[in-house]
């Protein structure tokens, strides 16, 4: 098993890598342009509109206009970039992870109190296939 398909086998974790920071660049730089209040008003003002201005693919322009944090992730873009959007948006962190584990935040903070996810039946996706 190569490296790359070790950590895509980690359940819950996207490697950002340099594949993934060249596919992601345009919906990252689409996220930087938030930290100007002139980018944000525009965005606001017309979202699908403003996104023409970055050459993204299709889908990514789609999960941005969804809100889709885990498909923004999984093309290219990097939770730090995210955060100018989730923040654009009014959410914190502690939301917008919350959302993207399928928790509530309330849920959220209580596990990563208790210390994160449990390593047990989190270590591989192969594992969750072997048990059927």
């Amino acid at each position: 098993m190569t490296l790359q398909q070790q950590f895509d086998d980690i359940p819950g974790t996207t490697l950002f890598d340099a594949q993934r920071s060249r596919q992601g660049y345009h919906l990252n730089m689409f996220c930087m342009s938030l930290m100007k209040a002139e980018n944000r008003a525009a965005f606001k003002a017309n979202e699908a509109e403003y996104l023409k201005r970055f050459p993204m693919t299709p889908e990514q322009s789609a999960a941005i206009l969804k809100r889709d944090w885990n498909g923004m992730i999984s093309l290219g873009g990097n939770i730090y970039f995210l955060a100018k959007l989730f923040s654009s948006d009014g959410l914190s962190f502690q939301h917008v992870a919350a959302i993207m584990t399928g928790s509530t935040q309330q849920e959220y903070a209580q596990m990563m109190l208790n210390g994160g996810r449990p390593v047990e039946g989190n270590r591989s996706k192969s594992e969750w296939q072997q048990r059927g």
